[in-house]
């Protein structure tokens, strides 16, 4: 359901974005840059974890929107439902939030979860 979803999230984000007028080049040209946030982990998992996720969750892009909308800045709204297109595609193929211990374990994924506690529910 996470990835479906996510993929609803990225297709409202296109649509919502054909109504700023800008290019449709800006697209491929801006869709990869929450990626870049992949850098703090030359600083360690703990930031590396922290920067990725801060830049792949909707509150920074949404209030982008948002102060776009209310500016009357197409391009900043533009630029801010990119954004939320790449976490809406992040999700549609299992790429999650990352967990500080190993940038591989994910939200969406099982890798490197702790065994389950005897007793307890998942």
């Amino acid at each position: 359901m996470l990835r479906v979803e996510g993929a609803a999230l990225a297709a409202a984000a296109l649509i919502a974005y054909a109504t700023t007028h800008e290019a449709w080049w800006l697209i491929p040209l801006a869709i990869l840059f929450p990626d870049l946030s992949a850098i703090g982990y030359l600083a360690g998992t703990r930031v590396g974890a922290g920067l990725y996720n801060a830049a792949h969750t909707t509150p920074v892009p949404a209030s982008l929107v948002a102060v776009g909308w209310w500016r009357h800045t197409p391009l900043a709204i533009a630029l801010g439902l990119i954004w939320i297109t790449h976490i809406g595609v992040d999700r549609a193929l299992a790429y999650g939030l990352k967990y500080a211990d190993n940038p591989q374990h994910t939200h969406l994924s099982a890798a490197k979860r702790p065994p389950a506690r005897p007793g307890s529910r998942r």
